[in-house]
């Protein structure tokens, strides 16, 4: 399938020119077909669509930026398309123009965060009752909806329990957990997934071949990195790295100088010296990381990752690596510095620090402390700190790392005869 973007620019007074669209909003899919990482989802609700077997209530939920409101607003076009395609909307019909350009008065987007109290939600269980005014169902796309009160959830219950036939909710919500049971007992429930890394570095070549943006696989791989599984942060990033570049070739290095990102080589670096227990090193890789631009969360990110990944490898796992721009090769090397127990230490050390940096009223000085702990466990009194100093001894017993101690006589031979033994001895 062809790549489109859906572009609904709005004209400018008096001129012709169009105001930027951001690149997430320009390429949001507009068919199921187009939503990636998803298709477990996508594939039910067009074989629904398709049947015209539709559930009166639904509930998307995952993280953020993952299609969750992206599949409500293709899901509300399908079923009041005029010239469906096997399940899909057409996008050319006015039912479906309508709702991409936001005009559609029966497609009603909710914001739950702000729209909380009972007295809202009475307001849309009045208003529900009523036929479309002009499409063939009413659509409620109901965001956050974990966001509501206790009374206002009462309140959507009944109508949600004996809902009018023109009508279908769509809720949407990042935390499952505070949906109260009875809600969600009347809604089919979709999860929606992290979307792989792999998806997404494809995507933004693709995307970024159309835009003229110079990205490379390098970049790419990182910026699907730093999405956390996000397609919208992803392009998000992309954007940004492009408005940054002036036009040079966004590949890992440029990317990650251009986002304050820490690249592989000096991580790896980083990571090197702290295996070495040389603070000293440690400090001035991240003193020169730090005066570049990076954020001591954005290293602590980073290094936390790649100590998890040499853990990984330690322990021989064929489990897919977190880091981004470096391979398993580059980690052999690593390895030999690090024992089993120092590197359980050092991750656990590292997430904690990321988990303080957030409250910290200064974050450089905390994310130092946090390097010198991981290249010196010796200065650390807790068990997890003692227990990594047994587990380096142990690790360096087996590996040989102690030279075998001088007997007492290789002592004396060595030992240089002072000038008064010599004048003694005549």
């Amino acid at each position: 399938m062809a790549l489109m973007p859906c572009f609904f620019a709005i004209k400018k007074r008096g001129g012709g020119c169009f105001l930027h669209q951001a690149l997430y909003r320009k390429w949001r899919p507009m068919q199921f077909a187009e939503v990636i990482g998803q298709e477990h989802i996508t594939r039910t609700l067009k074989g629904q669509a398709k049947a015209g077997r539709l559930s009166h209530a639904y509930l998307f939920c995952g993280t953020r930026g993952t299609g969750k409101t992206t599949c409500a607003r293709i899901l509300a076009k399908a079923i009041n398309c005029e010239l469906p395609q096997h399940g899909d909307p057409c996008n050319k019909c006015p039912a479906c123009l309508s709702i991409n350009d936001g005009s559609a008065t029966d497609v009603i987007e909710i914001d739950a965060a702000t729209y909380t109290g009972v007295n809202n939600i009475r307001e849309l269980r009045d208003e529900a009752v009523y036929s479309p005014s002009l499409l063939r169902k009413r659509v409620y796309i109901i965001d956050e909806v974990h966001m509501l009160s206790t009374s206002a959830f009462n309140a959507f219950l009944k109508i949600l329990e004996e809902p009018p036939s023109h009508v279908m909710f769509v809720l949407a919500t990042t935390e499952l957990h505070k949906v109260p049971a009875t809600i969600l007992s009347r809604c089919q429930r979709f999860d929606f997934h992290r979307i792989d890394r792999g998806k997404i570095a494809k995507r933004l070549l693709a995307i970024a071949q159309v835009e003229n943006i110079p990205l490379e696989p390098g970049g790419a791989a990182l910026l699907a990195h730093a999405s956390d599984g996000a397609m919208r942060n992803a392009l998000s990033l992309l954007e940004q790295a492009a408005a940054g570049s002036n036009g040079v070739r966004l590949d890992a290095e440029t990317t990650s100088a251009v986002l304050g990102m820490v690249s592989a080589g000096p991580l790896l670096q980083l990571a090197l010296a702290i295996g070495k227990g040389d603070a000293s090193s440690a400090l001035a890789l991240f003193g020169e990381q730090y005066r570049a631009g990076a954020e001591p969360a954005a290293v602590m990110d980073r290094l936390s990752c790649l100590l998890r990944d040499l853990l990984i490898c330690h322990m021989e796992s064929k489990v897919e690596l977190l880091g981004e721009g470096y391979s398993r090769e580059d980690l052999q090397e690593l390895l030999p510095k690090f024992s089993p127990g120092r590197l359980l230490y050092s991750v656990q050390t590292a997430q904690q620090a990321l988990a303080d940096l957030q409250r910290s009223p200064n974050r450089q000085i905390s994310a130092e402390m946090c390097i010198v702990a991981l290249a010196r466990p010796v200065l650390g009194g807790e068990p997890a700190a003692l227990a990594a100093r047994l587990d380096a001894l142990e690790h360096k017993l087996a590996t040989g790392g102690f030279g075998m101690p001088a007997t007492p006589a290789a002592k004396a031979e060595s030992k240089p005869v002072s000038a008064k033994a010599e004048t003694s001895s005549k």
